[in-house]
């Protein structure tokens, strides 16, 4: 008797991952919410934006960041990228990390693990680099017609314009991310997975578009100081490299996380049960949508007098 051979494609078919159900599919989401939400109530941007960021801008540059003179092209493209790596851990930036969860995968060999890992992080920082190009181009054009280099006020608290830019930028990137971190589990319809079926990189160019939405909305005040330098020299093509070159720095530490990731023994572990890295990706979207929306749309107002929100002793 023959033995009847299965087709080679099927044989080969990659493993379907199955997504949560049930109690699983709100047990993740209600996890993932609430540490968004202790992570947005515990966050200290004196630690983040002061003591870590604006030192490491000291130390990386070997003097006062605040009485760096930008007036050349190459002192001016240099700040932006190090202030780019030194702002990897502030509140505008660190959703950047729930982009890490999708690319690690088990592909065998650890070269197979690397190749894997380096191909999502080339989509994404074309879809980072191109959003901060664009940006960075009409930034330096416009100049202070630009909302974030605006010194008005509105409203009876005098809320910052440039603030607001913030509050509803980084409002509708955690929506977004929320979204997203639904449609992993099933929960709503997936708007990226026709795109996907068509081509493979759309939710890693999609995920580096939202890291280069991050600096049209970012306050610090050292973004701030290079960007009123870029504005103030009315050069597209030096605006968008320097803005290119702060998203580079965002996302070098992401990059080598993404690659020590795919190094360890997590690839492995979550290709033995299906549905890891569905839950894994769900809940980097979830805690970072939680995190991203809660800092910027309902924190932030509250500090300014609109609403309440939690204060912390060393906050």
């Amino acid at each position: 008797m023959t033995r009847a051979v299965r087709p080679a494609v099927e044989q080969s078919a990659p493993p379907v991952q199955r997504r949560p159900v049930g109690v699983h599919r709100t047990r993740i989401t209600v996890l993932s919410v609430l540490i968004g939400l202790a992570v947005a109530a515990l966050w200290s941007p004196q630690l983040v934006d002061d003591d870590i960021g604006v030192n490491l801008v000291h130390g990386l540059l070997g003097r006062d960041a605040a009485t760096t003179s930008l007036s050349g092209t190459i002192t001016g493209l240099v700040f932006a990228f190090v202030i780019g790596l030194a702002g990897t851990f502030t509140a505008c930036n660190i959703a950047v990390f729930a982009a890490i969860a999708p690319a690690v995968q088990d592909r065998g060999a650890l070269s197979g693990r690397l190749r894997r890992a380096i191909g999502p992080l080339g989509w994404l920082a074309l879809g980072a680099l191109v959003t901060a190009g664009l940006y960075g181009a009409i930034g330096a054009r416009l100049g202070s017609r630009l909302p974030q280099l605006s010194t008005a006020t509105v409203g009876a608290q005098h809320f910052p314009v440039r603030l607001l830019q913030s509050l509803v930028v980084f409002g509708l990137i955690g929506l977004v991310m929320l979204y997203l971190g639904a449609a992993a589990l099933g929960a709503v319809p997936d708007p990226l997975a026709r795109p996907a079926a068509r081509w493979a990189p759309t939710r890693q160019v999609f995920m580096g578009v939202l890291i280069g939405g991050f600096l049209i909305g970012r306050p610090w005040p050292l973004f701030h100081t290079m960007f009123a330098h870029a504005a103030a020299t009315h050069d597209a093509a030096f605006g968008a490299v320097a803005f290119m070159l702060v998203a580079i720095g965002n996302m070098v530490l992401m990059a080598l996380l993404l690659l020590l990731l795919a190094m360890s023994g997590l690839p492995r572990w979550l290709a033995r049960k299906p549905g890891r890295i569905v839950t894994m990706t769900a809940a980097a979207w979830l805690v970072g949508g939680t995190f991203t929306f809660v800092y910027w749309a309902i924190r932030l107002p509250a500090k300014l007098g609109y609403g309440w929100f939690p204060t912390m002793p060393w906050h």
